[in-house]
């Protein structure tokens, strides 16, 4: 994009707002508060209180979202290369074969949330088909009938994540907005350690079941959940504020849209969009998008790890049993800094210096892991790695603050640099080559430098930004304007 004058620059976020923003159920009442500055706030804390539980629901099927992508490797660890007979880099390329369908799926997929009024059964019907899909994987007999049923599903996982942050987006306001991607997002954590300890529970005890591998099983139970709680969530996600909303009274029904509309006031006229062909072209001409996509895709490259985590504790010489079961400490931790960091970051109105905090322990973590192969330390390093999963989720809600004027407009930036930053996991599986292990010295030495470039690139987008606001500001005490909204940094 274009450099632009510093009010057209500025149209693009409002963040500068009244009092009247502030929204938190956990909000005292003053006695010294108008009447109906305290009828807003009663009414705002029941609608948030609503919300909260519908959009809670997106945690249970995020964390299906994430044990689907991650069962294969649990059932490495109990004969599923093996028994389909994969030979050489072939596991690595079906872990990467679900992530090829994100790339080409989930700016579409945005696009078309923002020309739908039912968002909960769109969403809802795609998780139940690639539930489906999870299971056809469980009675594959070779790899390649694996490596398809695992390509089709990555084409319908695609819709859920850019399209649950889109959905959030629409809901909450800027400052509500990276605590609630953070709350919907820890079911990354919660997923790995609750999957770690199903997949435990299966392997160790349903081998040959009803004639069938542990590993199947595995397939077959997780893609039965999923179907299951798809159907369900087509009863209970929320759809668009615009649209009806029976679980909700008239009352908090306007306020839902008023509160969108606040959210969105700036200096000048409102931005339109239509989300067609020139929003496409103009995202994709934006610098500043490939800037962010870019840091984002390095960020989740170098959060690969997640994928072999199994695979990272066998390392230390357990049993796949107990390896599983390692593995849950580490992201029971990591769900509480997830939701904490991302709290202060909406608190502080401060997104760069929290993704570089966690960064930094993912740093941390990776020296730890190919500095020794003591069992104390590399445990140690498991949870240094687990913990910067939030950057990702700060990283996300960033865009989202900056790129989100206009509803479609914030669906396809959503969209488009969730799908160049998916292109990292889609390279990230030949990180971990099997021929690295067990000290994966190469391995981490390739993350770190990935996270390095992420911090980077994020640097120079902050400077920025950081611009963009001084210029506001500047213009604003020429022409003795109040203060407007600002960039979050």
């Amino acid at each position: 994009m274009s450099s632009r004058a510093p009010s057209e620059n500025r149209s693009l976020l409002h963040l500068e707002i009244g009092d009247s923003t502030t929204s938190s159920y956990g909000t005292s009442l003053n006695s010294n508060d108008d009447p109906e500055s305290i009828s807003r706030k009663v009414l705002e804390r029941n609608l948030l209180r609503k919300l909260d539980f519908r959009t809670a629901y997106l945690v249970l099927i995020y964390i299906l979202n994430q044990m689907d992508r991650n069962n294969a490797a649990a059932a490495r660890l109990r004969g599923f290369e093996e028994d389909l007979g994969m030979k050489g880099n072939q596991f690595n390329t079906l872990i990467s074969s679900l992530y090829i369908g994100y790339v080409f799926t989930q700016t579409p997929s945005n696009l078309i949330l923002t020309r739908i009024s039912k968002p909960s059964l769109y969403l809802s019907s795609c998780m139940s088909l690639w539930g489906l899909l999870t299971t056809l994987i469980g009675i594959s007999t070779n790899y390649y009938q694996a490596l398809s049923s695992r390509f089709l599903v990555g084409f319908l996982e695609a819709t859920f994540y850019p399209g649950a942050v889109y959905l959030l987006s629409r809901w909450y306001k800027r400052e509500e907005l990276g605590y609630r991607t953070a709350f919907f997002t820890a079911g990354i954590g919660i997923s790995n350690a609750f999957g770690s300890l199903l997949a435990s529970g299966i392997l160790a005890t349903m081998e040959g079941f009803l004639g069938y591998a542990a590993w199947r099983w595995l397939f077959f139970i997780e893609g039965y959940l999923t179907v299951f709680v798809g159907i369900c969530g087509m009863f209970i996600l929320p759809d668009f504020p615009s649209g009806p909303a029976r679980w909700l009274t008239p009352a908090e029904h306007a306020l839902a849209r008023k509160r969108m509309e606040e959210d969105s006031e700036g200096h000048g006229p409102a931005e339109t969009s239509s989300g067609g062909f020139s929003d496409i072209l103009s995202m994709m001409t934006d610098w500043r998008a490939w800037l962010v996509g870019t840091a984002l895709s390095c960020c989740n490259a170098s959060l690969s790890f997640n994928m072999f985590f199994p695979t990272l504790a066998a390392t230390m010489g357990y049993s796949p049993t107990i390896s599983l079961l390692l593995c849950v400490p580490p992201w029971i931790a990591s769900t509480i800094t997830a939701v904490a960091v991302a709290r202060h970051s909406d608190a502080t109105r401060e997104r760069f210096g929290h993704m570089v905090f966690a960064l930094l322990m993912l740093i941390t973590g990776y020296v730890l892991a190919m500095s020794t192969m003591n069992f104390t330390v590399r445990y140690i390093s498991l949870f240094f790695m687990a913990q910067a999963q939030v950057s990702n989720v700060i990283l996300l809600t960033w865009i989202s603050n900056t790129f989100a004027r206009s509803s479609s407009k914030r669906a396809l930036a959503i969209g488009f640099m969730n799908c160049i930053g998916t292109s990292g996991n889609t390279l990230s599986p030949y990180i971990w080559l099997s021929s690295w292990g067990p000290t994966y010295t190469n391995s981490c030495l390739i993350c770190i430098a990935l996270a390095s470039i992420c911090i980077s690139l994020c640097w120079v987008f902050r400077q920025h930004l950081e611009r963009l606001n001084e210029a506001a500001g500047a213009e604003e005490r020429e022409l003795n304007l109040t203060k407007g909204y600002r960039y979050l940094l």
